[in-house]
């Protein structure tokens, strides 16, 4: 896996580079001081696998790098920023993932990078958090039961009765950060029924999509869905 790291802080583009070096799984870290030399190292190297990047860099910050790239590149925000309006912000601009730094360890960097290059979603706690705090929760849609709690997202029991069998194995997926493909080639199941299941699901819970669904797991307002199904 070959990796591109933005940041402004010399520091960090070291420590990620001797880190991501020695880690074993990376073949490859090129590091940008900012937004644009990302940009130009992106042209010169196609090959990179996913691009971390920092909020803030001057000439060109991390968000103004995902308007480029993420269509076509997975991006992994790595940053001290963590207000939600920048989280929320970032998510929509197509970021794969976001990291706040100080909050998590080597292995959970690593598996970070390994889920958003096979198309998955990652946020770390801090995050997610800030997700939910800024209001990313949408109430649920027409389409939901009539007795449904209207807090129904922070009430994981009543969510593992509302899932089948099927909805919570494809929920499980999403919360391990598959991908809709990579849930289906576990499930035996089209990449489309897939999608089509998971909309069900938020219309049932009361979320928008999987970015508000990780998010509520990872406040703990939704407990393990397949929990006590014997899987």
């Amino acid at each position: 896996m070959k990796v591109l790291v933005a940041d402004d802080n010399p520091v960090v583009l070291r420590g990620m580079e001797v880190l991501l070096g020695d880690s074993g799984a990376v073949s490859g870290v090129l590091t940008a001081s900012d937004g644009e030399q990302a940009l130009a190292l992106l042209a010169e190297h196609p090959d990179v696998d996913v691009v971390c990047l920092d909020v803030r860099m001057p000439r060109l910050g991390g968000l103004g790098v995902l308007d480029e790239v993420a269509a076509s590149t997975p991006c992994l925000m790595l940053t001290h920023s963590e207000e939600s309006e920048v989280v929320a912000d970032a998510l929509a601009r197509g970021a794969r993932g976001y990291l706040v730094h100080g909050t998590f360890e080597v292995p959970e960097l690593l598996a970070a990078l390994h889920t958003c290059r096979a198309g998955g979603l990652v946020l770390g706690r801090v995050a997610a958090a800030a997700v939910l705090t800024g209001g990313a929760a949408r109430p649920p849609s027409s389409g939901a039961p009539a007795d449904l709690p209207e807090d129904a997202s922070t009430d994981g029991d009543r969510m593992r009765d509302l899932l089948t069998d099927r909805e919570a194995e494809i929920v499980d997926g999403v919360l391990q950060g598959l991908s809709n493909a990579a849930i289906g080639q576990r499930l035996y199941l089209s990449e489309k029924t897939v999608k089509n299941n998971l909309n069900r699901v938020y219309a049932k819970v009361g979320l928008g999509n999987r970015v508000e669904l990780v998010a509520a797991w990872h406040r703990r307002a939704v407990a393990p869905v397949s929990a006590g199904r014997g899987w």
